[in-house]
């Protein structure tokens, strides 16, 4: 019989403890990760079918803010501010500016719309923007620099100055003296771009530039700079301005806000497959999952719901003047309208057949930019007004 010294069979124990410890901790480190990873998705909210008003809150913003857009979460809000030359990132809880991307100014050519000319202004202008990369890279359009900037806003540490044509960028941090500093790439698209839209895969990002009278598509690569690259320019018929990506048809819907219709691009091929007549003036669109596209028309102050394969208008509504920004509820069973001139907000239930008005709801300063925040209890709608530079949160409660 074999003698094993007691210390050798303590050893052993003790190994094979710490071993299962071991073990134990690794599964037990692999359950947190995988809740926090799940916990860490947006959740839907419980299912409603009424809104009523509650209160309205206002916020200071910039001069000339344009447009306004959560991320997925709906933790932050980013405020695109063309007169203020900057970006706002707005806490949605504290309702308090966080950060405010500011860039430098450098002379350039504007345009007068209310006189159709061009004249004297500043390249730096942010219009429109869109997130991507799981909310961490936020692209803007600079209404005056003919293409859009990326923004790292998840880890400024990111925004590493490139080669080719780059935009100096300030940030600041109100409240306190801390600044930073970093230069973010410029991608030429084309003549005054507006709206930017992405596919859901995040391969590809659509651009519309109004006075090039084109559609800019990029091919995205997070992993370089300048993080997209054009691989192909389409030509459209009149003044772009609206694009909505429908990713289960592999089509994109852009509205020629110059004329009277939507162009419907190809998503495989980048080419233009149809063109839907529709009503003078569209501006703004959005889709929902049943293959209709919702549409302001700004000179006609209506919105429609529209049949995405044929154009067909199913149902319209009148509006207050100059509808611009219309934006759908999470449950898509709610749309909101940003009413220019008129000053107001107008929501509507969408039935199966009509448009049911809820609310218009005074604001002042030429409302032009929304978007949706929500929980399980209550829905905010954030409208920026232009020629106030402030932010107006409609609060509702849901039922």
């Amino acid at each position: 019989m074999t003698f094993i010294p007691l210390y050798v069979i303590l050893l052993v124990v003790a190994s094979s403890c710490q071993n299962a410890a071991s073990e134990r901790a690794a599964s037990l480190d692999t359950i947190i990760q995988i809740t926090t990873e799940k916990d860490s998705l947006p959740a839907l909210p419980r299912p409603y079918d009424s809104l009523t008003y509650e209160a309205t809150t206002l916020l200071s913003s910039a001069p000339g803010t344009k447009s306004v857009l959560f991320n997925s979460r709906g933790t932050k809000l980013y405020a695109m501010n063309l007169e203020g030359m900057s970006v706002y990132e707005f806490d949605q809880v504290s309702k308090k500016i966080e950060k405010e991307f500011r860039f430098h100014p450098t002379k350039g050519t504007g345009w007068d719309y209310a006189k159709s000319k061009p004249i004297p202004s500043f390249q730096e202008k942010p219009v429109e923007a869109c997130l991507s990369f799981d909310d961490k890279l936020l692209w803007v359009s600079l209404h005056n620099a003919d293409g859009i900037v990326p923004i790292w806003v998840d880890s400024l540490a990111k925004n590493i100055k490139s080669e080719g044509s780059v935009k100096p960028v300030t940030v600041i941090y109100p409240g306190s003296a801390k600044k930073d500093s970093f230069f973010v790439p410029l991608i030429k698209t084309g003549k005054t771009p507006k709206v930017i839209s992405r596919t859901s895969d995040d391969k590809y990002l659509l651009v519309s530039n109004w006075h090039s009278h084109t559609v800019s598509v990029l091919a995205l690569d997070k992993e370089k700079a300048p993080y997209g690259s054009i691989v192909q320019t389409i030509p459209v018929t009149d003044i772009p301005r609206g694009i909505v990506v429908d990713d289960s048809t592999q089509r994109s819907y852009v509205a020629i806000m110059g004329g009277a219709s939507i162009a419907v691009v190809n998503n495989k091929t980048w080419q233009i497959d149809t063109t839907l007549n529709v009503s003078s003036n569209p501006r703004h669109l959005v889709m929902d999952k049943k293959g209709h596209l919702f549409v302001s028309y700004n000179s006609l102050a209506t919105i429609a719901c529209l049949d995405a394969e044929t154009g067909k208008a199913l149902f319209t509504a009148p509006t207050h003047s100059q509808p611009r920004t219309i934006v759908l509820s999470k449950n898509h069973q709610f749309i909101f309208v940003t009413c220019y001139s008129g000053d107001m907000v107008d929501v509507y239930k969408i039935n199966s057949d009509s448009f049911s008005k809820i609310a218009s709801l005074p604001c002042k300063g030429h409302p032009v930019g929304v978007d949706i925040y929500e929980d399980d209890n209550k829905l905010e709608a954030w409208v920026c007004s232009y020629s106030t530079g402030s932010i107006s949160v409609f609060s509702f409660k849901k039922f």
